[in-house]
């Protein structure tokens, strides 16, 4: 059969589809590009703002538009969460829970047609862990590598633990041949990722600094990067690792959420803003080169304009590298529903406007900043009408350079030189 995929949300997700699409393979069927016929269509879906569960329906009406007669599953997060819901679009045959997503050949074995959608949903009770990778670029030389699932943290504007159960983590014997089949692979990039990344835990008791301590012991011709990690589990040793070794990737991307302490305990946070300004300056001290990314939420419940500028004025003073801003959405069974003070959906987009703009101007400084430093970058992608090769070097920066199309994907020295829009134009030193 041919079998498609979409994928909605984060690049746990991502990696996730594209285990389940080796399965498939490895049972003799045919990838298609989800634009394609398919006689299986397959959707992953995120459920992190009220837009996801938008697309979720979106994407299923395209898939049946394309594919009438294909049989559709759901699966995900948002698919856990509000199966009832999915089983109601037109056309849907089946929804898939989290415990299920990876046994989906074996519960449908003939993907017929339904005149009566399943929903294939269970309980998150002693679900599994499943090691899963995807390269997330189109050069294929880095890989996201899914070592931490689930989480049990309870802030009030989430629903990722009700849709992925709690935490749960690759065996730390499997990191050496892990990392082998990426060298194998030529892979020249592997990132680090996990639903909550820090919490990484072993049976035997192993955590997420004895991964990455075991990791750089190893002579792979490979450097490594760490995505998003909670700022109470961002300790000094790891800090410490990263500085002091070449196959680290100095950049960091710390969620902050919040620059007003108020708001930080009304969402349950685990830290206080003065732990995020003294993790943010050692991370600098240690390593003024580094890249530092931040996740905010703009407009919870009860941010007034006072509020709103303790985050503007803490993030402004702060030397963080880039913003990735959310615009608060209310989740179904979430605490922050009961939080009475709404801040309306005009006020909500001109702060995510302006935080974006900051964004802007804090990259515009940390590329500037960067001018005339020699970095490493991996050849991603070669643009033939310019002759230019696209890539990010090991602190993060989206570097354009000259080189012949034959250049070799391998870690190659540059000199950063000037700023071209989002990236900075180099030269092969």
């Amino acid at each position: 059969m041919n079998v498609s995929f979409y994928n909605l949300g984060c690049k746990v997700n991502l990696a996730d589809i594209s285990r389940i699409g080796k399965q498939f393979q490895d049972l003799g069927h045919n990838i298609v590009d989800f634009d394609n016929q398919a006689d299986v269509v397959l959707i992953n879906t995120c459920t992190v703002t009220h837009r996801a569960d938008a697309d979720c329906r979106k994407i299923a009406r395209r898939a049946l538009k394309k594919s009438p007669n294909a049989f559709v599953g759901v699966l995900g997060c948002f698919a856990q969460l509000q199966p009832d819901e999915i089983i109601k679009i037109e056309g849907v045959d089946a929804v898939f829970g989290q415990s299920e997503k990876f046994k989906i050949p074996e519960l449908i074995p003939d993907f017929k047609k339904n005149d009566t959608p399943q929903i294939l949903v269970s309980e998150l009770d002693d679900i599994p862990f499943h090691t899963s990778a995807v390269s997330d670029n189109t050069g294929k030389t880095r890989a996201v590598f899914k070592i931490q699932d689930g989480c049990e943290y309870n802030c009030t504007f989430c629903t990722i633990p009700k849709a992925r159960g709690g935490f749960r983590s690759m065996n730390f014997e499997e990191l050496e041949q892990n990392l082998l089949n990426f060298e194998k692979q030529n892979f020249k990039e592997v990132v680090f990722s996990g639903i909550n990344l820090g919490e990484y835990k072993s049976e035997e008791n192993h955590n997420f600094y004895d991964i990455l301590k075991k990791t750089v012991s190893y002579d792979l011709d490979i450097r490594y990067r760490i995505s998003s990690i909670e700022p109470n589990l961002l300790k000094d040793n790891i800090i410490d690792l990263v500085a002091n070794s070449d196959a680290m990737c100095k950049h960091f991307h710390i969620p902050l959420q919040s620059g007003s302490q108020e708001i930080l305990m009304k969402m349950k946070r685990r830290y206080r803003t003065k732990n995020y300004e003294k993790l943010i300056y050692k991370i600098k001290d240690q390593m003024p080169d580094a890249c530092i990314g931040a996740d905010v939420i703009v407009g919870f419940p009860c941010e007034s304009d006072e509020k709103f500028e303790e985050t503007y004025n803490f993030i402004k003073s702060l030397p963080i590298s880039y913003l990735h801003v959310f615009t608060y959405s209310e989740r179904p069974n979430t605490i922050a529903l009961n939080i009475k003070e709404i801040v309306p959906h005009n006020i909500r987009k001109e702060r995510t406007r302006r935080l974006r703009e900051l964004s802007t101007l804090k990259l515009k400084e940390f590329y500037q900043s960067q001018i005339n430093t020699i970095k490493s970058v991996i050849p991603e992608t070669y643009v033939e009408s310019s002759g230019l090769w696209k890539g990010w070097t090991e602190n993060y920066v989206n570097v354009i350079f000259k080189a012949p199309e034959n250049l070799p994907k391998n870690q190659t020295k540059v000199r950063l030189i000037s700023e071209n829009n989002e990236h900075i134009l180099a030269e092969l030193i």
